[in-house]
């Protein structure tokens, strides 16, 4: 006879938490009781030492050894092994409320593809979380994911949280430490899957030595994470401003020196402007390209507006434009030459001269980026897929 359906699975990694793991199997265990879920509770087990697979075991979970070392990994390993149709995980160091189930699968009912739990909105009980995680590192991070991936996720770090399982399979995870966490919430946005926040509440852990978390090294790895994810960010918004203020510099000081009191600017500013816009053009483009990837390999949605003027972005547009930079550029060169003939080839003046090699150098290298990028663009546009037909 085939097994009865699922309809929950509570997850729990697990790295020797022999002094909390069979506390955490039974709230979870009287959360479905008390719930009338039809659930198990599984334990991924990464390598523990200290006997936490037979307290496991005894409490009434299903432990599930997985060798690979990682948080992802575990979670990966455990999610694999799970028989219902949705997942609730949880760390096993009893810092996470495993009674507030019912509320994660009331959204999951609801058709919800990813429940977030909200540790600020439940409460966050005294010496639960350290002064710079509460008050700077998950408030910091929150808001920067808040406004990277234009979402309303209010405790983006959240360990408690509920997803179904077809959901899961449409993010396509990959990473496999801490940044699984953050992999899951940016991809289920940018996939436009549902999701929500429930309330639930952070307790001070029950562990006897130090957990698991880095909270300097960890922060900075989610925060690398959501700005690999967030080309516009990362590249696009950078490269404007880069390239804004090293045009507006460089076409007022075009003209000759600019004094500001004591200080005067001159052909010095004028190079690190071509540098300023050399850069951010570069940023710019790499903006475009990540983005048009990231569409391209399914990691996000396509947008109708993007699409439409990125259509215009075509290999001839790139080919023209740049080509013009270099006419541009190549008859700046030549006057510089002419007026350098004109002083018979001898000493010039360089404030003079480079107000014109700068802007023809500048126009130059433009031209060739320009056309590089279109011939790359040109190849992430190939039809690769293959179809059978």
């Amino acid at each position: 006879m085939a097994e009865p359906e699922l309809e929950l699975t509570i997850l729990m990694p697990c790295l020797n938490e022999a002094l909390t793991i069979a506390d955490c199997v039974t709230e979870a265990r009287q959360a479905l009781a008390q719930g009338g879920i039809a659930g198990e509770v599984v334990v991924a087990d990464n390598g523990s030492t200290d006997g936490s697979q037979e307290l496991a075991t005894r409490a009434g979970a299903r432990v599930v050894p997985v060798a690979l070392k990682g948080y992802g990994n575990a979670l990966r390993g455990g999610i694999a092994a799970a028989r219902g149709r949705y997942v609730i995980m949880g760390d096993a160091d009893r810092s996470y409320d495993f009674s507030h189930a019912p509320r994660f699968v009331e959204q999951l009912r609801a058709g919800h593809d990813l429940v977030m739990g909200n540790r600020f909105r439940g409460g966050i009980q005294p010496g639960a979380m350290p002064w710079k995680n509460r008050h700077l590192g998950n408030p910091v991070l929150s808001f920067l994911g808040r406004l990277f991936f234009h979402t309303d996720i209010g405790d983006f770090h959240c360990g408690l949280r509920g997803f179904s399982v077809e959901g899961y399979r449409r993010m396509a995870l990959q990473t496999t430490g801490m940044e699984f966490a953050s992999e899951m919430v940016i991809k289920s946005v940018m996939l436009g899957l549902r999701v929500t926040e429930v309330p639930t509440v952070l307790r001070p852990d029950g562990r006897g030595r130090p957990p698991h978390l880095r909270p300097w090294r960890d922060g900075w790895r989610h925060l690398r994470f959501m700005l690999l994810f967030s080309p516009r960010w990362l590249f696009w918004y950078p490269g404007l401003c880069l390239m804004a203020a090293g045009l507006i510099a460089g076409g007022v000081l075009l003209g000759g020196p600019l004094t500001l009191g004591r200080v005067t600017f001159d052909v010095h500013t004028l190079l690190f402007a071509a540098a300023a816009v050399l850069i951010g053009f570069q940023a710019a483009s790499f903006a475009l390209l990540s983005k048009f990837f990231a569409i391209r390999s399914g990691l996000r949605r396509a947008e109708a507006g993007f699409e439409r003027w990125f259509r215009l972005l075509t290999l001839e547009v790139g080919l023209i434009g740049g080509g013009l930079l270099i006419l541009t550029g190549l008859g700046l060169s030549v006057g510089a030459v002419w007026s350098w003939g004109g002083h018979g080839f001898g000493g010039l003046q360089p404030s003079e001269m480079l107000r014109l090699v700068i802007p023809g150098a500048l126009s130059l290298v433009l031209g060739c980026q320009l056309i590089l990028t279109s011939f790359f663009l040109g190849v992430l546009r190939l039809d690769t897929r293959r179809d059978g037909a």
